[in-house]
């Protein structure tokens, strides 16, 4: 299995951040029987002090230069990630892609139905790269924004069914595609440091929503567990 993480800020994380996807190595490491490996055409955390990628400050100083690959950006949605997701699936020979992304789409660059087109872009160029790549697809998470400005939240929504219908049109056999749940009991209050950006508990929260959807459809692994510490 080779696991390719694409996301936004959510995903790539921050200068000092464990990141969701060190929670899904610690998880895989610790309940997956077969061999896998992490891959993708980037390693580097956002850096804030230069409004950038760049850092590898991860909280955990033992996470390895190995299991860091990723295709995840600040400020970046599936509008970014279409044009992108071919070349980084052939690369890496990606066979297994976890993607949180929409958020940063319908908040600066595109309406629901836009966005829902990219999905569909990104999805086919990842097809082109490998007819048999499969792909945990979560929903967008209402963030602060979307308590305070309804009509941001409506686009989420809307966005979120077209995001269930495309799963649901193009999913096959060769190429399985899975809509996971949204966190269970997502709470910003709780799980982010800043009403979107995960915290520790919201790292756990991203990683079941992965594992747990994995787990259930395709028997990989096994129910997350988070490992503390």
């Amino acid at each position: 299995m080779r696991i390719m993480f694409v996301g936004d800020s959510m995903t790539i994380g921050s200068a000092g951040d464990y990141t969701w996807r060190y929670r899904m190595w610690q998880h895989l490491n610790a309940s997956y029987g077969g061999p896998y490996r992490i891959v993708g055409p980037r390693t580097e955390l956002y850096d804030p002090s230069v409004d950038a990628p760049g850092s590898l400050a991860y909280g955990d100083a033992a996470f390895p230069a190995r299991a860091q690959a990723h295709l995840a950006g600040w400020g970046e949605g599936w509008l970014h990630m279409a044009p992108l997701i071919g070349d980084a699936v052939r690369a890496g020979k990606a066979d297994t892609l976890l993607i949180s992304l929409g958020l940063i789409d319908l908040g600066f660059y595109t309406d629901a139905e836009q966005t829902a087109e990219n999905v569909h872009r990104f999805l086919a160029a990842a097809r082109e790269a490998n007819p048999r790549v499969r792909a945990v697809l979560l929903p967008v998470i209402h963030n602060v924004r979307a308590l305070n400005d309804p009509p941001f939240a409506a686009q989420c929504e809307r966005f979120n069914e077209l995001l269930g219908k495309a799963v649901a049109e193009l999913d096959s056999p060769a190429s399985p595609l899975l809509l996971a749940s949204p966190p269970e009991g997502w709470d910003i209050d709780r799980d982010t440091y800043d009403g979107t950006h995960p915290n520790t508990e919201g790292e756990h929260r991203l990683a079941a929503a992965f594992a747990d959807a994995m787990h259930q459809a395709w028997d990989v692994a096994g129910p997350y567990e988070p490992a503390r510490g």
